[in-house]
């Protein structure tokens, strides 16, 4: 791994989500690597974990407490961010929440919360950082969408949306920024065991339902899914921008 991303040594990357389940694992390959690695996440605790892990690697770590629907205060943080750093190399884009209902009992405010931090939150997160990233002409974004962004799926209807947003949305982001050497790009994994989706694994229908989907007939491992992010985050990457890469075993294959 070291060998084939060595270029990611020293690098400057955020990663919102930073402190549990993808983010986590990926914070953590990135400080493996040599990178300064910035967390960001609402759970204390957990950053202060992650930061403990990060910090038996060398690098420059930070964690930083942020709820990132709330503006204002991206906006203050990302200023933090830079004025430590001077400049972000890579933004991950990671932080995202799902609320599984049917349709019909989807209300209002589970609609607002799912869209407020996958979608709106995302653009704004990645047009604060981004515009640092033109000024030093160049950088890479990555987003972590969703298989159903593609495909619909059960009980998820703002989450498909929301991720099927932040698709679209990398595409814009990618033709718009291409002229300041900024690649933004996305991930869409299916479902992958994490302690975020312990629960809902313990449904066996459920999970054999999924399973049947995977043409692997099993789950992705971390690795599986922070393998694509370090890739697009690094040289070898450099001539893709505006797509998104499946991760689901071929479910959306069929």
């Amino acid at each position: 791994m070291s060998k084939s991303f060595i270029d990611l040594k020293n690098k400057n990357v955020v990663i919102t989500g930073g402190n549990k389940g993808i983010g986590q694992k990926v914070a953590i390959d990135f400080a493996e690597l040599g990178a300064n690695v910035i967390i960001i996440g609402r759970d204390n605790n957990a950053l202060n974990q992650t930061l403990d892990i990060l910090n038996r690697y060398d690098g420059n770590h930070n964690a930083f407490s942020l709820d990132i629907t709330k503006l204002n205060k991206v906006s203050e943080t990302v200023e933090q961010i830079i004025a430590i750093y001077k400049s972000i190399d890579i933004l991950v884009n990671n932080a995202g929440i799902n609320i599984s209902k049917p349709a019909f009992e989807i209300e209002e405010e589970d609609w607002d919360k799912v869209l407020e931090l996958n979608l709106k939150s995302l653009f704004f997160i990645s047009k604060f950082f981004g515009r640092y990233m033109a000024e030093e002409e160049g950088g890479k974004i990555i987003n972590v969408a969703s298989q159903v962004g593609f495909v619909g799926y059960h009980n998820r209807a703002p989450y498909s949306s929301s991720k099927g947003g932040v698709i679209q949305l990398t595409k814009s982001l990618a033709i718009e920024w291409a002229k300041y050497n900024i690649n933004v790009n996305a991930i869409a994994p299916t479902f992958v065991e994490t302690k975020l989706t312990e629960e809902m694994f313990k449904d066996k229908k459920f999970k054999e339902d999924v399973l049947n989907r995977v043409l692997f007939h099993k789950l992705p491992k971390l690795d599986d899914i922070t393998g694509a992010i370090l890739y697009l985050s690094s040289n070898l990457s450099n001539f893709i921008t505006g797509e998104t890469i499946k991760i689901d075993g071929g479910w959306t294959a069929i």
